[in-house]
């Protein structure tokens, strides 16, 4: 008869017994550019102790060169990039091994952006003006069919390489407009400059709609159980700053105390409602339709399945 009584004592001291603390799994992700806004999530999901909670220890690396990080993806010499959907697609059909499993920020941020005080009020007032630009290709892509949406071609334009200064060029008058300048930061740049900017969104005048910015990983990986985790960490650390912004944004300058000025702010408030709040979820027929037009465009001569370079993961 003690035999049960001694059985269930085990078990109680057992239960009460702290089981060894598990190591977290590393993972490396690379950014895109410094650290900024863009990234709230993945800085709030490290510093809210969002990835230590799903057992992950995660390293954000800011890019010395930001064209590297997913081709260090691709060579195996790095886990997860993030990366842009326009541009992973021309990786895609260039046959590099990548692969997005999840988003960051679900809508454009591009622009085409004027003066308010310029000579440019609509689309049509462009024949004849320079067009500021950074990186030809896409932006030169999205440019044409903007113009296309009222009649005009790259043609009716003067296209003049202005590197990165965007709002600098504008402001001073080296340019009648610039092409992909983010609309959570250079309309509040060109403010914080004494001028005020008006923007126009290629998805408003004929471009598909696109993920600004996803996370890719090596086709290898696809099946890595870090990533669900990983994503799933990210998805809480999202809804904390959409139910919490102003705590998820002390959170975020206490990591980087540099960023805390009136620029960043309004970014943050900005580009707030633009994070995925479903980072796992994958709509193959937007990524269809922008394979679509990413090859009407020449930017691609065929593109691959979808499924073989967007994924979702468990």
């Amino acid at each position: 008869m003690k035999l049960p009584i001694l059985a269930a004592a085990l078990v109680a001291a057992l239960a009460n017994t702290p089981l060894p603390a598990r190591a977290a799994d590393s993972l490396t992700v690379l950014l895109d550019w410094f650290v900024n806004p863009d990234h709230a999530p993945l800085v709030v999901a490290r510093e809210g102790g969002y990835f230590a909670r799903h057992g992950l220890d995660v390293t954000l690396v800011p890019p010395a060169d930001p064209s590297q990080p997913p081709r260090l993806v691709a060579a195996g010499q790095a886990e997860v990039a993030v990366h842009y959907q326009p541009s992973l697609q021309q990786d895609a059909a260039a046959g590099l091994p990548l692969v997005r499993f999840g988003t960051l920020v679900e809508t454009p941020l591009n622009t085409l952006t004027v003066l308010k005080d310029g000579p440019v009020t609509s689309l049509e007032d462009l024949r004849g003006k320079r067009i500021g630009y950074s990186v030809s290709g896409f932006e030169d892509a999205m440019l044409g069919q903007m113009l296309k949406s009222v009649g005009l071609g790259l043609d009716d334009v003067d296209l003049i390489n202005v590197n990165f200064a965007l709002s600098a060029s504008l402001i001073a008058g080296q340019v009648d407009a610039v092409i992909g300048g983010y609309r959570n930061f250079e309309l509040t740049q060109l403010r914080l400059e004494g001028k005020e900017g008006v923007a126009f969104f290629p998805e408003e005048h004929g471009v598909p709609p696109y993920d600004e910015l996803v996370l890719v990983t090596h086709a290898d990986l696809a099946g890595d159980g870090r990533l669900p985790r990983f994503l799933a960490a990210i998805e809480e650390a999202t809804l904390f700053l959409t139910n919490h912004p102003d705590e998820a944004w002390s959170l975020f300058i206490k990591a980087h105390p540099d960023l805390d000025d009136e620029l960043n702010r309004t970014a943050w408030a900005d580009t707030l409602p633009r994070f995925a709040k479903r980072p796992a979820a994958l709509d193959v027929g937007r990524y269809e339709r922008f394979a679509a037009f990413m090859v009407e465009s020449g930017l691609v001569k065929a593109m691959p399945r979808v499924e073989s370079y967007a994924r979702t993961v468990r």
